[in-house]
């Protein structure tokens, strides 16, 4: 008995091994190995960060509309490319940040991103902050930001 048992548990295995393995495999690679086509929105957000990561204003100021505001509630509200400008490379800190992306989603003409930053301050130390950006898009430009930083280790700030 013990012998029939472990033969049609064997044969049953093998049968579902033999049937369903090759589904599995044409789901797996056919979807992991078709590459996913960026949205133009998204692509801009990544170069923008990008033009953060390198201190390149040109790269930065080519993702925005001419009336751009950004917005960091409580703290300031920049309204058109100069001003965006001139809040890229804030005078407390030096060198370019390391930013990292953790999320970034997209409805429509709105993309939010989440990620860490880290910056050094010129007067020493470092700044580790998380953040969430809310951008507005139009017609692949950044039209509006609202951008929310909260340090990530307060107690370890100077």
């Amino acid at each position: 008995m013990k012998n029939y048992l472990k033969m049609t548990f064997t044969n049953r295995a093998r049968r579902f091994t033999c049937c369903c393995l090759p589904v599995f495999l044409f789901i797996h690679f056919s979807t992991a190995q078709t590459p996913v086509k960026m949205s133009q929105n998204k692509e801009t957000i990544l170069r923008y960060i990008d033009g953060f990561t390198t201190s390149d204003h040109a790269k930065i100021l080519s993702c925005l509309t001419e009336d751009i505001i950004w917005e960091m509630p409580g703290i300031y509200n920049h309204s058109g490319k100069t001003a965006f400008d001139k809040e890229i490379e804030n005078p407390a800190f030096t060198g370019s940040p390391t930013i990292r992306l953790t999320r970034l989603l997209e409805e429509s003409d709105v993309i939010v991103a989440e990620g860490t930053v880290q910056c050094k301050r010129k007067e020493g130390g470092k700044l580790d902050a998380v953040f969430c950006d809310v951008f507005i898009m139009e017609r692949g430009k950044i039209k509006k930001l609202t951008s929310y930083m909260m340090n990530a280790f307060p107690s370890k700030q100077p």
